[in-house]
């Protein structure tokens, strides 16, 4: 798999877990309040904290195998997590997302906090942008770092995208409990084929 690829995939499949940031990106979607300053401020905070990943983590591990053999370990169990999460949000059909539409715009200054805070306040993040994508680009050489960031960037920028403006179009779907089961077990088999190379990876140190 190319290093842009596979920094796609697994930055797509972390960012599409419904979560705090996601459900406010839709719901402003869905209101038309400020959408363009909301993706931009996500996309922008997701470079600042992907980039930290993959240049400074990656650097931290560079010539170190035991810790690069515990970065891919410890991202492998953490996806199998977030892989088992997703499964039983597809079978129980928890993840569905039911917006409101009627709250009053607030500023543009206001809506711009509120992005910077549920998305730099959560601790997930850090570990989703910082320890996981950064540790899957550790063992890439330094012209596959970038290669690997500018595909998960991209995969921010599209997801955000997406759902920001796209959000009025799939409202339909949204308000479907199935399609956020099959939105959620797709990304599981994500976490779940992610998951196993990060542990494949370690065992090759490690064995």
């Amino acid at each position: 798999m190319s290093a842009f690829l596979s920094g796609f995939m697994i930055t797509a499949s972390l960012i599409a877990a419904i979560g705090a940031q996601n459900a406010f990106v839709l719901k402003q979607g869905l209101l038309r309040q400020h959408i363009g300053i909301v993706i931009f401020i996500c996309w922008l905070c997701d470079l600042a904290l992907i980039s930290i990943g993959v240049f400074g983590v990656s650097a931290l591990l560079a010539g170190h195998q035991t810790a690069t053999a515990f970065m891919a370990l410890t991202g492998g169990l953490f996806l199998l997590a977030y892989a088992w999460r997703s499964a039983k949000s597809a079978w129980q059909g928890s993840g569905i997302l039911n917006p409101d539409t009627e709250p009053a715009a607030p500023s543009a200054l206001k809506t711009a906090t509120t992005s910077l805070a549920l998305t730099l306040l959560n601790p997930h993040v850090y570990i989703d942008t910082v320890m996981l994508i950064g540790g899957a680009a550790a063992p890439l050489p330094p012209t596959g770092k970038w290669h690997f960031l500018a595909g998960a960037l991209s995969a921010s920028g599209i997801w955000f995208t997406t759902i920001g403006y796209g959000a009025r179009l799939l409202l339909p779907l949204f308000r479907r409990e199935h399609t956020w089961q099959v939105l959620d077990s797709l990304i599981a088999l994500m976490m779940l084929y992610l998951a196993f190379g990060l542990l494949k990876q370690a065992a090759g140190i490690l064995l």
